[in-house]
């Protein structure tokens, strides 16, 4: 049922943009029809820059997403476990944590010019505090009778880590990595876009400035449905990975 009240919403909302600039409630050079959308999108996929763009956009923000989860993870686990450190970080922390990666920008550009460094640095930066907070909210949820019997019969701090702190975590660390997914798309896009490196985002740009807006849309929609499968992967990836949890445990088919 859902489902299927999920696609009549797309369809009418194809159908407004189809509708729209036709009955001229709004100019068809600025918005034209969902069908020349479609067509022009058809075009692009026929072309080699096409792909190599998708490439590009799809390895940046791969690789950035795992930098990210992985700083964040360890970093978070480090940080957590430690309260001495996590009390003279947080206030660093909740200081950089709220500044906008584009703000970043010039920054980037300055040190490594229009290229795919400067747009992963962005991704990174943005995607890094997602898993960062999520794990320190994880490890600070760990119960603290777990922990202390786990000392007490004089466990490892790897053997604390992986049977105390890391199931307990896992669930904060996949909402993290959801989270961070999204965001690094979006950081990946809006790089390219303004910096002018390789990928999707700078295909719009060029689109946009040389009038073709059919295209430009074309590619729009093409980064909107790679955002759906980014997410839909995420979902799964966390469904399966809490398999055991409670609050996914009867979601996953058996």
């Amino acid at each position: 049922m859902t489902a299927a009240l999920g696609l009549l919403g797309l369809l009418g909302f194809v159908g407004i943009l189809e509708l729209v600039p036709r009955i001229g409630l709004v100019d068809p050079r600025f918005l034209p029809p969902f069908s020349e959308m479609v067509a022009a999108l058809g075009g692009e996929v026929g072309t080699p820059e096409f792909w190599a763009a998708l490439g590009s956009t799809v390895r940046g923000w791969a690789i950035g997403l795992a930098i990210a989860v992985a700083a964040g993870v360890v970093l978070g686990m480090v940080i957590g476990s430690i309260p001495l450190l996590r009390a003279a970080t947080t206030s660093t922390i909740e200081f950089l944590r709220p500044i906008p990666s584009v703000a970043l920008i010039p920054l980037a550009v300055l040190l490594y010019g229009p290229s795919p460094q400067s747009t992963l640095l962005l991704v990174v930066y943005a995607s890094f505090w997602q898993v960062l907070v999520q794990v320190l909210y994880g490890v600070q949820d760990v119960d603290p009778v777990a922990r202390e019997t786990a000392r007490s019969y004089r466990f490892s701090a790897w053997t604390q880590v992986r049977r105390v702190t890391w199931p307990t975590t896992l669930p904060y660390v996949m909402t993290g990595f959801r989270l961070a997914a999204a965001v690094a798309l979006i950081l990946e896009i809006t790089g390219e876009l303004v910096i002018g490196s390789p990928g999707l985002g700078k295909q719009i740009a060029v689109a946009q400035s040389s009038g073709a807006v059919d295209t430009m849309y074309a590619l729009v929609i093409v980064t909107g449905v790679f955002g759906v499968l980014v997410n839909l992967v995420a979902r799964m990836l966390e469904r399966r990975s809490l398999h055991w949890h409670p609050s996914v445990r009867g979601e996953v088919p058996r």
